[in-house]
């Protein structure tokens, strides 16, 4: 599989972000979910592919670009919906289909078909949910930064206790993702973005 260099990416995310704030915003989130999996990467061999891990990290929220309007206004109700948004825009790309996972299984700690039935999401019912070592990892790193504004960067703590509100079984989803990659180290990432670290 040829996996796209980060320059590849980059001019992606500008063919299809609607603007310059836009882009900062989504680009850069995606640049520090790479660093966070560098991180957990140098932890320990995880026996996954540090390449295709860089080039989901970096393409990940790429579907964000098509929740847009005219005014830069995001559609916040159908958040959810950029993970089929970015599988799309990928495949219109002509990127392999274990590339556009990256985008549609990226989504919380997994997004079942009885999730989006029973939280009504705007997705058609299916399971979304991260599956190899690699989708497993970008999902995981994602965890720890937020396009909030301001962006900041997420404690493993701060996640968990977010996270419960979806149920006692998403607390042991990313329980299990931590004992799997342990907790990256964020304090001198989110120094040098000068992102808060909550």
């Amino acid at each position: 599989m040829d996996i796209p260099s980060v320059d590849e990416i980059r001019a992606m995310h500008l063919k299809h972000s609607p603007n310059e704030e836009a882009f900062d915003l989504v680009f850069t989130h995606c640049e520090i979910v790479w660093k966070v999996a560098e991180r957990i990467i140098s932890l320990s061999d995880w026996g996954v592919d540090a390449d295709l891990v860089r080039a989901g990290c970096l393409l990940h929220d790429i579907g964000v670009y098509r929740l847009y309007d005219a005014e830069g206004r995001i559609d916040g109700q159908n958040y959810v919906r950029h993970v089929l948004l970015g599988h799309e825009i990928l495949e219109a790309e002509g990127l392999p289909e274990e590339l556009c996972r990256f985008c549609s299984c990226h989504t919380g700690v997994g997004l079942s078909k009885e999730d989006v039935l029973a939280q009504g999401l705007p997705l058609p019912p299916a399971d979304y949910v991260a599956v190899t070592p690699e989708e497993r990892l970008v999902m995981y790193a994602d965890k720890f930064h937020s396009k909030t504004t301001p962006p900041k960067f997420v404690t493993a703590e701060t996640y968990a206790t977010y996270v419960g509100r979806f149920g006692q079984d998403k607390v042991e989803a990313f329980g299990a993702l931590r004992a799997q990659f342990r907790d990256p180290a964020l304090e001198a990432l989110a120094a040098s973005y000068g992102h808060a670290l909550t």
